[in-house]
């Protein structure tokens, strides 16, 4: 499984990579951990209970922080073992970028494996997961970074209308125009 992605952060890059070092802020971002502890310089146990479909388990898993280029790029590595439901393994690169004094782009890429019950199924749904699993931690993350330094979490954009739906709204209007030029 491969997951690559982007999220905007309502903060300057400093305060973007101590809050990504902060293991409170992190153990209360992520959906399910229920422990997220230091066992030496960079590396970390993590208790999660975790949900994919019909699958639930509490994994216990070593994180490992490598190759730190602070404050703009680390590598994750992670290995947990859920036990009957499966065990799960990858690496993860995190890179941030500078948008302006206040907003900070993160990059991620994940390459992961799994095995066991969670394999079994099926790659569409372990994929959909993780990508939910994703969005609620940045929506978590971003909601504490908005706590911690005071700044309004950033509106997602409105999506690109269609072009049936610009076609619509120019439609709409020309009729107003007939109508309202008619009275």
């Amino acid at each position: 499984m491969q997951l690559t992605g982007q999220e905007t952060l309502p903060v300057a890059q400093a305060q973007a990579w101590a809050a990504l070092n902060d293991t409170e802020m992190l153990k209360a971002a992520i959906t399910g951990c229920e422990a997220l502890t230091p066992t030496g310089e960079n590396e970390y146990e993590v208790l999660l209970s975790v949900a994919i479909g019909p699958v639930k388990a509490k994994f216990k898993g070593k994180l490992k922080l490598s190759d730190l280029q602070p404050p703009t790029s680390y590598q994750l590595a992670f290995e947990g073992s859920g036990g009957a439901a499966g065990h799960g393994k990858g690496t993860a690169q995190v890179r941030l970028e500078t948008l302006g004094p206040a907003q900070t782009l993160l990059h991620y890429t994940v390459v992961a494996s799994v095995g066991g019950k969670i394999a079994q199924i099926g790659s569409r749904l372990v994929d959909m997961a993780a990508q939910k699993m994703a969005g609620d931690f940045f929506a978590a993350f971003n909601a504490a970074l908005a706590e911690r330094y005071g700044v309004a979490p950033a509106e997602p954009p409105a999506p690109p209308k269609s072009a049936f739906q610009r076609f619509l709204d120019w439609y709409l209007g020309w009729l107003g125009r007939i109508f309202k030029s008619g009275r």
